[in-house]
């Protein structure tokens, strides 16, 4: 019951400990990024970090990277930029409305971090035929940006390309995304890609008049091509807003996808199954090209074009996006997961026997709750968190219950203390937003608020950290955590 003033006994098994990564520091954009971002608000990443290049490929958009505007700040035809992309890329620029950047080779992604390719600075992240595995941090970075918002558009090849031979073709790295990363890998776009080698075809487009991919301000969307490609298998229980667009010739419903769309968080996401339909035939010398982009029998620049409009939020509400990582609106939610720990210590990062359901205290509600300290001898616990705050999410406020109870005696000195602190990827404190002690202990709990707004935009962790003195236990309790933006 609340108000123990014995030594804590602990459970001796080890619980299972499961955080997020942390994936950097995010700082404020610059005045001319964000004059640029007023200007031309939909803004496109493309990788070319991931052997995007090897072998016959050349899926950039430009030679100039990361700034393609540094081979022709004008460009009128898709020849004024080098690359199997540039028709892409080229269009896009000439609306006005986009603004194009490319990972260069060398680089990772990463998000909420200082660099200007860092992915919080982008709408669409654009992944055309990865032929190399993203890093564990890579995958938790982009992940996070299309849970936050973000637009990805992944575009395979047929099983078995594996252009540089390093053992994993765009099907097997794609679905290395999906299934084994920190944020969620139980199926979290309710796709997954088949292992097909399908050598040509022309996909049909659905009857949907009011879908804003097939029927977008490029075009009206008929078909697609296939020159040796793949599809996915759609599993809408997993996540009811996978939608198929195009359908292999034979196929509907949940098998034969190949161009898809879905929904994660507050992102976007689309899947095309062949890179030949993004490949406009000119690139740079020594590759073997083939003009998909301009093929007579389907409408590929229409597909691409729209997409990419509908997955950096500038048209459309289907799939449930609200824009960019970085994008100008927010939508209010509670960002800490597993905020009650009623689901054990899956997501918290913590020493040892922290979050229980021990009847040696008692949980605001619910069953489980985070014990730190209470031993009566030296000791530090920590439990901790990271999340992303919104960079358009200028409310954001954190708020736990407290509850302290102690041994001590004294009422002047503080032997035990309890920090709550903001930190970054490098685990340096960015702000003590408050220490208590064994001079606060108190019957129940008291909910406690700190205004977190400065920090919209950023990467951080949230850190408790309790520790206790030689003697005399003092037990501080947490329960029913939150980070409520808005």
């Amino acid at each position: 019951m609340l108000g123990l003033t014995r030594p804590r006994h602990r459970l001796a098994t080890v619980l299972t400990v499961c955080g997020l990564l942390a994936t950097g520091t995010a700082v404020q954009a610059t005045t001319a990024a964000t004059e640029a971002h007023a200007a031309t608000p939909h803004r496109v990443l493309f990788d070319n970090a991931h052997a995007e290049t090897a072998g016959n490929a050349d899926w950039i958009i430009s030679t100039s990277q990361p700034d393609p505007l540094g081979q022709d700040s004008t460009p009128s035809a898709e020849t004024d930029w080098t690359g199997a992309l540039s028709s892409w890329g080229v269009a896009l620029q000439k609306t006005g409305n986009y603004s194009l950047k490319t990972l260069p080779s060398g680089s990772s992604l990463s998000y909420g971090g200082s660099s200007s390719l860092d992915l919080k600075n982008f709408d669409t992240l654009v992944l055309p035929e990865p032929n190399t595995l993203f890093t564990a941090a890579e995958k938790t970075a982009i992940m996070n940006f299309v849970k936050n918002g973000g637009g990805l558009f992944m575009i395979s090849d047929h099983t078995g390309a594996d252009r540089n031979n390093d053992g994993y073709d765009a099907v097997e790295i794609l679905n290395d995304l999906m299934t084994d990363n920190s944020v969620d890998s139980t199926d979290p776009f309710g796709f997954s890609i088949d292992s097909l080698n399908i050598t040509s075809g022309y996909p049909a487009a659905i009857s949907d008049s009011t879908d804003p991919v097939l029927h977008g301000s490029f075009g009206t969307v008929t078909k697609s091509l296939i020159a040796n490609g793949t599809t996915a298998t759609l599993k809408p229980s997993d996540n009811s807003s996978v939608k198929g667009l195009l359908y292999r010739s034979g196929y509907s419903g949940n098998t034969g996808a190949f161009f898809l769309t879905s929904a994660f968080g507050s992102g976007r996401v689309a899947f095309w199954g062949d890179s030949s339909p993004i490949d406009d035939g000119t690139g740079q010398s020594g590759n073997t090209l083939y003009d998909g982009w301009n093929d007579s029998g389907a409408t590929n620049a229409a597909l691409a074009l729209n997409a990419t409009e509908w997955l950096s939020g500038a048209s459309g509400s289907s799939g449930g996006g609200t824009g960019g990582g970085g994008s100008t609106s927010c939508t209010a939610a509670q960002l800490l997961d597993n905020n009650g720990f009623e689901s054990g210590s899956t997501t918290w990062t913590t020493s040892s026997g922290v979050i229980t359901n021990s009847s040696g205290e008692s949980p605001r509600t619910g069953s489980y709750y985070a014990w730190l300290d209470g031993y009566g001898s030296a000791h530090t616990d920590t439990v901790s968190q990271t999340v992303t705050i919104p960079s358009a999410c200028t409310s954001a406020t954190l708020s736990f219950y407290l509850h302290i109870d102690t041994a001590e005696t004294t009422s002047s000195t503080a032997y035990d203390t309890l920090k709550v602190q903001l930190l970054n990827s490098s685990g340096t404190v960015l702000s003590t937003l408050a220490t208590y002690s064994n001079l606060n202990a108190a019957g129940g709990y008291t909910q406690r608020s700190f205004n977190l707004g400065s920090y919209a935009g950023q990467t951080i962790t949230l850190k408790f950290t309790g520790t206790e003195g030689s003697s005399l236990q003092t037990s501080f309790v947490l329960d029913d955590t939150a980070l409520d933006v808005s």
